[in-house]
């Protein structure tokens, strides 16, 4: 069974910009630390990915998906889904929602449903979600917040 957590963060950023980093898939891994391999297999006529496939490599849990995304016009949402079961997820569902605050900065909500193909605790698995969802968070907020002005 999937449970849904759902953790925010607020990035000194124009959600423009933090859209523009979410959004480029090729550079995960230069800022995502266990993404290994990161690649937009599909594409909607816009140019934005509609399929993405990923090699992550954590350690203990390695994995190869494809992710489908879907986005709200003005990118105020990015949204997928897991596009066939992996070795180690049966499903997954997730989310970026950005709202600027006024002051120059964004919040981000990250929502993220995952089920696993493989048995687990239920409080290891809300303890790993935690970590995935913090530093997710985390490392996006570095890598938005050092990307300077836009040119």
């Amino acid at each position: 069974m999937a449970d849904i957590s759902s953790q925010s963060i607020v990035i000194a950023a124009e959600p423009a910009r933090v859209s523009e980093v979410i959004c480029d898939f090729a550079r995960y891994p230069e800022w995502v630390e266990a993404m290994r391999e990161a690649e937009v297999v599909e594409e909607y006529e816009d140019g934005y990915a509609s399929q993405v496939r990923f090699v992550l490599d954590a350690g203990v849990l390695t994995d190869e998906y494809v992710l489908v995304y879907e986005y709200a016009d003005d990118l105020s949402r990015v949204q997928w889904h897991l596009a066939a079961p992996s070795r180690t997820q049966k499903s997954q569902r997730g989310s970026y929602d950005i709202t600027p605050n006024g002051d120059g900065t964004s919040t981000v909500v990250y929502t993220l449903e995952v089920e696993l193909s493989v048995a687990m605790l239920g409080m290891f698995r809300r303890k790993a979600e935690k970590m995935i969802m913090d530093t997710a968070l985390k490392s996006l907020k570095r890598r938005v917040e050092n990307m300077g002005s836009p040119q």
